[in-house]
C-alpha cells in the first residue's frame, strides 16, 4: 500500500491573527490545532505570550510569535494553512468604544479578508463583540459575512464600503460564484451556555471553503440558566457541591423568582449542566489576603472598588457580568465581586483569569490595569475551543473520507 502524508486529525494547522494575549489560540490549540503563526501588534500582549513562552507552558512555548502590523503582514510567510482564526480589534464596534464602525482607523476586517484571499485556508473562524449586532451596524454587519464569502471580490478604486457592499450583494443573489468563495455561518454566542463562569456574548464568523462540500453548524449550547437555578432553588444541588449550609444560603434574585416557580411547577429537571457560577470559577483559589496567596501567580488584592449604580459587580451565585477591557480603565462594576453580603472587592488577575478561562499556569506579567485590560479583550479559552473543536472535526471527518479513498485508490 502507498503511504501518503496527507494532514490529518493531528496535523491540521491554524494561523492565528490579532492574537492578544492568547486566548482564541488556546481554545484553537485545545481543539487540535497547531499553529503556523500568532500575529499580533500589542507590545504587552507579545511580552504576555514570550513570558509564557520563557516559562515552558504548553502550547505557548511551540507558537511562532509575529510581532507586526497586520497590515504589513506577508501572510505567505507562514505557508499553507487549515484554519484562518482571529479577533479583529473590537473597540469600532464596541459598546464601550465610540462606534465608529467602519470609519474607524482600528477596524482590521479588511486585513482578516485579505488573509482569507491569500492563504485560502480550509476553514474560517472570526469573532467580534456583541455591539457589531447593533442596529446601526445591520449592513456593515452583512458586508463582513459577505467579504469573507467572496473574498476575491475586492474593493475597486476609490469605492465606498457601502458600493462594495451592494456589488457583493449582486454577486451573492445571482447564486453562481466562482473561484474561491466560502460559506460562512454568523451567529451571537453567549459564553455561558457553553461553560464559561462569564455571561459573555460574541459574534462568530465561520466558514468552509465551498470546494469541500462541508455541512456544518454551531454547536449547541450545553449548559443553561434553567438548570443553574434548578440546582440552586430545587435540589439544592449547587449549595451541597459548595458546603454552603441552609442558613448561610441567599434568597434567590427577584429576577429570577418567577422562573423557579415555573421550573417547579413544570418538575423536570433541564437536560442541559448548569451555568457555572463565579464561585465555581474561583473553587480552589484561597483568599487574595491570604498567606497561602502569595504563591498563586497574578493573584494580588487591588484595593478601593466600591459599590455605587451601575457598578454592582459580579454576583458571587451567578456566572460573572462580561469583562471588559477599558479605553480609559477598567469600569468597576463589571471587574467586582459582590459577595451575598453586599461587599465588594475587585477580582484579581488570577481570578479574572479564571473567569475567563485561561489555565492557572499561564500568567500576566504587566501591572493589575493592564493584565485586565488584556483579559477584557480575550475571548474565553473554553469558547473558543468549543467552536474550533467542531470545526476540526468537520475538517478532520474530510480528510479521512479523502486518506481512505487514496488509500483504496493506492491498493488497485
Amino acid at each position: 500500500m502507498k503511504v501518503f502524508n496527507l494532514p490529518g486529525e493531528f496535523g491540521l494547522k491554524a494561523l492565528e491573527l490579532f492574537a492578544g494575549a492568547g486566548g482564541l489560540a488556546l481554545g484553537t490549540a485545545k481543539a487540535g490545532f497547531h499553529h503556523a503563526g500568532v500575529v499580533e501588534w500589542n507590545q504587552d500582549a507579545c511580552d504576555t505570550i514570550r513570558e509564557n513562552q520563557s516559562r515552558g507552558i504548553k502550547p505557548v512555548i511551540h507558537w511562532p510569535l509575529f510581532q507586526a502590523d497586520i497590515r504589513k503582514f506577508d501572510f505567505k510567510s507562514v505557508g499553507k494553512i487549515d484554519l484562518l482564526a482571529g479577533g479583529p480589534p473590537c473597540q469600532p464596534f464596541s459598546l464601550g468604544g465610540k462606534h465608529k464602525g467602519h470609519n474607524d482607523e482600528r477596524n482590521m476586517f479588511p486585513e482578516a479578508v485579505r488573509g482569507v484571499r491569500e492563504l485560502a485556508p480550509r476553514a474560517i473562524i472570526l469573532e467580534n463583540v456583541k455591539g457589531l449586532t447593533r442596529q446601526s451596524f445591520a449592513r456593515y454587519f452583512e458586508y463582513i459575512r459577505l467579504q469573507n464569502c467572496y473574498p476575491e471580490l475586492t474593493r475597486k478604486g476609490n469605492d465606498e464600503w457601502i458600493d462594495h457592499l451592494s456589488r457583493l450583494e449582486r454577486y451573492h443573489t445571482k447564486g453562481k460564484p466562482t473561484g474561491l468563495f466560502y460559506r460562512v455561518v454568523a451567529r451571537l454566542l453567549n459564553a455561558a451556555d457553553y461553560g464559561v463562569p462569564q455571561r459573555r456574548e460574541r459574534v462568530f464568523f465561520v466558514g468552509f471553503r465551498s470546494d469541500l462540500g462541508l455541512e456544518w453548524s454551531l454547536p449547541k449550547p450545553t449548559h443553561s440558566q434553567d438548570a443553574l437555578l434548578w440546582d440552586q432553588w430545587i435540589s439544592g444541588d449547587y449549595w451541597k457541591r459548595h458546603n454552603v449550609i441552609r442558613r448561610k444560603r441567599p434568597e434567590p434574585s427577584n429576577r429570577f423568582k418567577a422562573r423557579v416557580v415555573h421550573l417547579r411547577a413544570k418538575g423536570e429537571k433541564p437536560i442541559e449542566k448548569p451555568w457555572r457560577t463565579v464561585r465555581d470559577a474561583l473553587l480552589g483559589l484561597p483568599h487574595p489576603t491570604s498567606v497561602c496567596a502569595r504563591e498563586i501567580p497574578n493573584h494580588r488584592l487591588n484595593l478601593g472598588a466600591k459599590a455605587y449604580p451601575g457598578h454592582t459587580g459580579s454576583p458571587l451565585d451567578e456566572p460573572a457580568k462580561t469583562l471588559k477591557a477599558g479605553d480609559h480603565g477598567v469600569p468597576g462594576g463589571e471587574n467586582m465581586l459582590a459577595h451575598p453580603n453586599g461587599s465588594v472587592r475587585y477580582f484579581t488577575v488570577r481570578e479574572s483569569a479564571r473567569l475567563q478561562a485561561f489555565q492557572d499556569n499561564y500568567v500576566f506579567p504587566g501591572s493589575w490595569t493592564e493584565a485586565m485590560r488584556q483579559l477584557g479583550n480575550a475571548v474565553p479559552v473554553a469558547l473558543g475551543e468549543v467552536v474550533a473543536k467542531s470545526v476540526a472535526n468537520c475538517l478532520g471527518h474530510k480528510m479521512i473520507k479523502a486518506r481512505k479513498l487514496i488509500e483504496e485508490q493506492g491498493d488497485e
